[in-house]
């Protein structure tokens, strides 16, 4: 070996050394104490300005505004407060919150897959598909999904009063019921892995009124694009057991407040201990306020942002 080749390979070899030592002080630190203790970065829904009655609050861009003026590091867009969803809308919205240093973290959805009907289950299968997209074209890495619920109690006050649990429609099972969501999830997945958008199915009324309802279709579907939503506010009885049976699931944490008591209800939320139970299982991502209080909109998700932070 020549000199020019024996200097070569000195160099040659002290890059990869150097490479070496650089992947593990970068592997080192994201192990290190100092890392698990980044705090978790805390967005809002457009639903706590809105509330499907605040028509004020109604436009994307508006709420954007509040929240960066308000502090928040992103933004969970309710998909049904978009009253134009073609591509130049959802650019529109994109761009304004770029400008405005946030991040476009979720997008919650609506969808109802329990029913015997396959014409009625296939239209909300088109439904998710179109949602999928529209995630894809805002940036968007997670949508939040809905199992959908019997419809034998037909008002949401009705359903609430009797504490979200609702007798199965006549004439069919349980089992039937979750044999349709499966069915109709398991046919969005190839299209959330061709958008990268992770789906997240929500602890929400119907068949996902449980943690095990909501792991029974994740556990069916066993794809790396269905996770779980989990709302902090959905649990009723028991919630932080609950919370924790679904945490090492999460892909986003949906965070309820209630200053000035709730519409249908109230919880006293224990955030040092939910914050605690997703420490635990290492959740590092998003942490989504969603208001539901009587208090005025402008004074109390500011203070729910403080609350978050206290213990994210």
């Amino acid at each position: 070996m020549n000199r020019r080749h024996l200097l070569q390979s000195a160099t040659l070899a002290s890059v990869g050394a150097l490479t070496a030592t650089s992947r593990q002080a970068r592997a080192d630190e994201a192990a290190s104490p100092a890392a698990a203790a980044l705090p978790n970065r805390i967005g809002v829904s457009t639903y706590s300005f809105w509330r499907f009655r605040n028509a004020d609050y109604r436009p994307i861009e508006k709420c954007l505004d509040l929240a960066a003026g308000m502090g928040f590091d992103g933004v969970e867009i309710l998909q049904k407060q978009m009253p134009d969803t073609d591509n130049a809308a959802l650019q529109k919205i994109k761009r304004h919150a770029f400008l405005l240093g946030l991040d476009l973290m979720g997008f919650s959805t609506h969808q109802d897959f329990v029913s015997p009907d396959k014409g009625s289950r296939q239209k909300n299968i088109d439904h998710t598909l179109d949602t999928i997209e529209q995630a894809y074209r805002l940036g968007i890495p997670t949508l939040r999904l809905n199992t959908g619920r019997w419809g034998t109690i037909k008002t949401f006050d009705a359903l609430m009063a009797n504490r979200g649990i609702e007798p199965i429609l006549e004439g069919y099972t349980e089992d039937q019921g979750f044999e349709w969501v499966i069915d109709s999830v398991a046919k969005l997945i190839p299209k959330a892995a061709e958008c990268g958008v992770i789906l997240g199915l929500e602890n929400h009324w119907g068949l996902g009124l449980t943690p095990e309802g909501v792991m029974r279709v994740v556990d069916a579907i066993d794809s790396p694009w269905l996770k779980v939503t989990l709302d902090t506010g959905n649990f009723l009885e028991d919630p932080y057991e609950r919370l924790q049976q679904l945490a090492p699931h999460t892909v986003l944490l949906q965070a309820k407040t209630y200053y000035g008591g709730g519409t249908w209800y109230t919880l006293d939320l224990d955030y040092a201990r939910i914050a605690g139970i997703m420490k635990k299982a290492n959740y590092r991502g998003y942490v989504s306020l969603e208001y539901e209080g009587k208090e005025d909109l402008l004074k109390a998700i500011p203070k729910s942002l403080a609350l978050l932070r206290k213990h994210f």
